[in-house]
Parts: structure tokens; sequence; C-alpha cells
């Protein structure tokens, strides 16, 4: 018996030698050293939309007009560790490329174009580019007209044959099909949108507030589609309502849902929506109203049904602001609220019924936060302040939703819209 056991400890000796000695040379002469999992992860890069040209035609002389610092898209490595930036080219550009959407595989970008000049039709135009997946550089495809002037917002829908268009100063929307190759086709479905404009003053604003930006027609400046593909959603500022169309797959048309329409309170502006990652909550950000909104939405039929109403702004604030993004975390426990002029990232917890709660806000270190984007992992918010020429980085806490300035800021005229994409190594 004895015997047995000095034999089976020799054995397991003799195992335990074999397998460090085959560890060593595994790391003595493998291609790829033995490192954590965070390092093997993908170079990331960073593409900034920007303002690149003054919208003088097409702007009410009321609003303030964006000085055009931007040169186009500007790209950057991204430090997964740290967050830091470092620049890594510009795709020059004077038209504008003020809202990026990339594709599922990483290899398309699509940008709205916010200008009226193509040709003599007072149209925007909506671009395509390649992106180098060894270096992230971008290769102009095609430029095709967006169907309306100032293009605000592009989305790719599910079933990626169709980009879908928020023409701003054209007050329409556009469904552009995407070819194999990655480029553009003429519209398959242009809607010009016609009906009562809001008043100019909202009642639930923030007391005092000035806050006035498209109440002078409609003004489309969001669309997207629903997870499913079936409906297809855009909000009118203007007109304060969020519109809900069918959506024909196969031909890339839109047709009015039944009803047609969720309208808001006059004058509060619809701007930007964001859907729970259950598909069956959407929050939508009102910009003259300051305010957050919570539907439930039911996915078969199309519908919207309103259950909460709050202000994005802490309590007590008066004066004028301006909403401008919204975002739901990926773990859809936290939502985040953009607030120009008071220039600050409201932070909301969202219950287990999807109701809003607010945390705290975030002062954003800049002037005028037009929009903010998480990285990959949603470790870090990249915030970009238009009027402050540059974007301000911020760590993430998961467990409570704050934020944490980085002390990190990197410059870039008059930002607009951030998207990240992952690299092959």
């Amino acid at each position: 018996m004895h015997h047995f056991k000095r034999v089976r400890f020799a054995s397991l000796c003799q195992l335990t030698a074999f397998f460090c000695t085959a560890v060593f040379f595994a790391v003595s002469f493998s291609n790829k050293p033995i490192v954590a999992e965070e390092e093997q992860a993908a170079p990331l890069m960073a593409y900034v939309g920007t303002f690149s040209s003054p919208l003088k035609d097409m702007l009410p002389t009321q609003v303030d007009l964006p000085p055009g610092n931007g040169r186009g898209i500007h790209m950057f490595h991204v430090d997964r560790e740290t967050g830091a930036w470092t620049e890594a080219g510009i795709y020059e550009s004077g038209t504008s490329p003020s809202r990026l959407v990339v594709n599922h595989d990483g290899t398309r970008m699509y940008s709205a174009n916010e200008t009226d000049r193509y040709n003599q039709t007072k149209e925007g135009t909506v671009s395509s580019f390649a992106i180098d997946r060894a270096t992230g550089q971008l290769t102009l495809l095609n430029t095709v007209p967006s169907g309306g002037a100032g293009p605000t917002y592009v989305s790719i829908h599910p079933s990626k044959r169709f980009l879908l268009v928020a023409n701003y100063f054209g007050g329409s929307i556009s469904v552009l099909p995407i070819k194999a190759n990655g480029k553009l086709g003429d519209a398959t479905d242009v809607q010009v949108l016609e009906g009562e404009i809001g008043p100019t003053t909202s009642q639930n604003a923030p007391p005092g507030s000035k806050a006035f930006s498209g109440h002078d027609r409609t003004h489309a400046h969001m669309i997207e589609s629903d997870p499913a593909g079936r409906y297809v959603l855009h909000v009118d500022l203007g007109m304060d309502k969020i519109f809900i169309w069918k959506f024909d797959q196969r031909r890339g048309k839109l047709n009015p849902n039944e009803p047609a329409f969720m309208a808001l309170p006059p004058g509060d502006g619809p701007r930007h929506f964001h859907f729970h990652p259950n598909g069956k909550w959407l929050y939508s950000i009102q910009e003259e109203a300051s305010t957050l909104v919570l539907f439930n939405y039911d996915a078969e039929r199309g519908r919207l049904m309103e259950r909460q109403m709050i202000p994005s702004l802490p309590a007590g604030y008066a004066g004028s602001n301006f909403c401008s993004e919204i975002q739901v975390s990926k773990d859809g426990k936290f939502l985040y609220a953009g607030n120009r002029l008071h220039d600050s990232i409201g932070i909301f917890s969202i219950g287990e019924d999807g109701l809003l709660s607010f945390v705290d806000d975030e002062w954003t270190r800049g002037n005028y936060p037009r929009s903010f984007s998480f990285d990959p992992s949603s470790r870090f918010l990249y915030c970009g302040n238009q009027r402050a020429d540059h974007v301000s980085t911020f760590k993430v806490d998961k467990k409570t939703g704050k934020l944490q300035f980085t002390g990190q800021y990197v410059p870039v005229g008059n930002p607009s819209h951030i998207v990240f994409v992952e690299l092959e190594n």
C-alpha cells in the first residue's frame, strides 16, 4: 500500500514537471507572449465629425451661427487603459460631416454632411467611406444627395441594406440603399413633412427660459429603426412629434403607422431618443423644454405610451438651456442627458420598471456639449464641447453611473459626434 502511494506521488511529480516544462517552452518560443486579456484587445480608433463650414443660408437670424472651426472627420488612436487620444489624421471636408455611423463589421462609415450646397437643388449630401482595418484611415467611396437640406442624422437599418437620413433644414427624411460594395444609391424614398408648428416657448421649460431653436418650420432631427427593424421612428422638433413608420424592407419604403405619431407638449422640441436594451422602453429628450420622457414601446404595433416626464436639469435651475444628446448605458442601468448652456451631463438611474431618478450632473469642462459617446468598453465617456473646440474625457463608475473627469482635453474644432472602431490586431 505504501509502495503504491510512493509510485502515485512520483507520477504526480513527473506530470507536474512535464507541465511546467511545456509552459516554459510555450512561453519562450510562442510568437505571441501570454498577456492579460485586456492587453490583447484590438487597437481602437475614434472618429470625430465636425462643423467645418457655417450654415449662413439655412439658419434663421435669431439662431447663433456655428463658426465652422472643424476640418472634416478627425481621427485618433485611443489608449484603452487611460482613455487618452493621440492624433491619427484628418479626412479633410468643408461640408460639415456632423453625424457619423459605422456598420457592424467596422468596414464602412457614413457621414451626414450638414450643408445645402449640392448642385442647384439646395440639398445636403451623405458620404460613404471604406475603413482600412489595419490603419483606420478612410477612403471615400461615393457621395449622394440626402433628400433635403442640412442632413443632421444618419443610422443604419438592422437589415444592413439601407441608410436612414434626417434632413433638419429640409424638414424631410429619406432612405438610401447600401450597395454590396458599401456605396450608397439614390434614395428609394423621401418623405417631406408638413404640419402645424409648435409655439416658440415651452410651458415645461425652466423658469425664465428663452430657449428657442427650431419652432420656425418643420425640422427632422433624428431617425432610427426600432431593434426589430419593422418600424422606423423619426423626430420632428418643429412639430413636437415622434413619427412612426412601417418599413418595407424589400423596397426601402416608409408607410405611416396607425397612429402615425406620438405628440409631445407644444413647444417642447423633441430632439433625440434612445431605446433601452430590453427594447420595451424608449426615452426621448426635448431640446427646448429640457425634459426627459419615458415611453413604453409596443414592438408588435409600433406604438408609444408615455409613462414619465422629468427635467433633464438639477432642481432649482432657472434660465435657458438647450438639451442635446441622450444615451442609455449598455447594461441598461443609467441614462445620460446633455445640457447645453448649463453645460452638463445629467445622470439618471433606471429602475426595474424603467422609471428615471436623478443621480447627479457633471460639468462637461467646456461650452455647449453637442453630443457624447461611450467607448466600446463603456469605461470612458467622451464629450464633444462644440463651442469650446475640444473633446473632454470622463471615467465611468459603472456601479453608481457617475462621471469623473480625467483631466484630458483633445482639441477639435466644433466637435459634433464621436464614433469608435476596433481595428485588426
